[in-house]
């Protein structure tokens, strides 16, 4: 909500998005690194920039829809539809909805660098290398927010930077480096049988051109080939994007000064990301070529799932803002790394090497015990102060008369009991009936009754 910190999670919605946090994680980085290798349609493959518009696009219809609905329930039903249409229109754009601008901007700008990050590293090592906004976060965190970070966490950071460095090192040996870093360069074919074996290597090849450029555009169209570096750049980027984007949406969400709907804020946040999307992305870095091939070359269903499950993501990653929710984070992303390592090596022919394994452990360790630390006050239990003793001893040891008993200057005067509330009085579980004697009750002269 907006000037209310999110509540703690109950324990089954904290197992259910614990498992649908996981499931986007893992889904997500599968498809969009199998659409940027896969045999592409029609020869062409899809923009990424056209992707990241339909991304957000599709989040700012289900969030419109939704947040329409919220303003309904509250609403007579003889409300026509243009006065709901109002009231949304001022909810969203009023008081501070321009500072998620901020935070549009960057999340628009770690999408894209995912998909340069897919496009040229594995699945596995990008999962791995991604948590390293964990460490983005705690830093803003620690600007914007003034959130402490005690030394524990200091270790477990460390401990991540350790690990991520370690699945950098390359799993090939030098001289088979050189001849992969040879092989990016291409020949222009000079002979029948260099014709031939250009054809057969790239077999979905649409011919375009005639000259190096184009034949060398379609055989790595064709053909994808990794480039590490370029990788291990667009995810940092995308790493420090997307932590600052969370930290600040974070602080205006904590600094606003009425509650606003996270439905609303949803929409304020696609309709600020589709500025730079649409004339950054699309019309200034990819006019030209959508304008002769057209906005859907390259689509095809898994395109469109890819675009799905990203725009889901985006909706759920408002809900899990906050202290409250970074425990469950890290744990779905802890379990992302194992399922996204283990489903690399069955559908991308990933080869884990030793200092993979170790660095992916330790990123493990550090991305499971990474969590906040009012989650870690929580599963501690939090210890009631000490009790000073001595300070009651000095007070039964005193010569001041106690608040209960009497001054020498006032009379007392004590009052018969009642005889249920004498100490003397015997319970029974037997009902009496009023103004009826129990056959074999006396009332002695003491007053007491047996």
């Amino acid at each position: 909500m907006g000037a209310r910190r999110s509540p703690a999670p109950g324990k089954g919605w904290k197992h259910a998005s614990w498992i649908l946090l996981t499931a986007q994680y893992t889904t997500f980085v599968l498809l969009v690194h199998y659409s940027r290798i896969m045999p592409p349609t029609g020869g062409k493959r899809y923009l990424t920039s056209t992707a990241v518009l339909f991304n957000e696009i599709l989040k700012l219809a289900v969030s419109l829809t939704v947040a329409l609905y919220e303003v309904s329930r509250s609403a007579p039903p003889s409300v026509p539809a243009t006065s709901l249409l109002s009231s949304l229109t001022s909810a969203v754009f009023s008081g501070d909805s321009w500072k998620l601008a901020v935070p549009a901007s960057l999340y628009t700008l770690a999408n894209s660098l995912q998909y340069i990050a897919l496009s040229n590293l594995q699945a596995a090592t990008f999962q791995v290398s991604y948590q390293l906004k964990i460490c983005v976060s705690s830093l803003f965190g620690l600007i914007l927010l003034g959130r402490s970070i005690p030394l524990r966490k200091w270790a477990l950071l460390l401990v991540l930077l350790a690990g991520v460095g370690l699945i950098q090192i390359p799993n090939a040996s030098p001289d088979e480096l050189s001849s992969e870093n040879a092989a990016l360069h291409f020949d222009f074919p000079r002979s029948l049988e260099e014709w031939k074996s250009v054809k057969l290597e790239g077999r979905n090849l649409h011919k375009r051109s005639a000259t190096y450029e184009g034949i060398e555009e379609d055989i790595l169209t064709a053909t994808p080939r990794l480039n590490g570096a370029v990788g291990l750049l667009a995810t940092l980027g995308a790493s420090v994007a997307s932590g600052l984007a969370g930290v600040y949406f974070e602080k205006v969400l904590r600094d606003s000064a009425k509650p606003t709907s996270l439905w609303v804020r949803n929409v304020q946040l696609a309709i600020y990301s589709i500025f730079p999307a649409l004339f950054i992305g699309v019309v200034f870095l990819d006019g030209e070529t959508i304008a002769n091939g057209g906005i859907f070359d390259g689509y095809n269903w898994i395109v469109w799932s890819t675009i799905l499950v990203q725009a889901f993501g985006g909706i759920a990653a408002s809900f899990f803002t906050g202290p409250a929710h970074a425990d469950t984070k890290n744990v779905a992303s802890a379990t992302s790394i194992i399922l996204t390592s283990l489903c690399s090596v069955g559908l991308f022919d990933f080869e884990p090497n030793l200092t993979y394994l170790i660095g992916t452990f330790g990123v493990l360790v550090a991305t499971y015990l990474c969590e906040s630390p009012s989650a870690a006050s929580k599963r501690q239990g939090i210890r009631p102060p000490p009790i000073r003793v001595e300070r009651f001893e000095k007070e039964s040891k005193s010569d001041q008369p106690s608040p209960n008993s009497p001054s020498p200057e006032e009379i007392s005067i004590k009052l018969p009991t009642t005889p249920f509330l004498s100490d003397a009085g015997i319970s029974t579980s037997r009902p009496t009936s009023p103004g009826i004697t129990r056959p074999g009750a006396a009332r002695s002269g003491g007053g007491a009754y047996f």
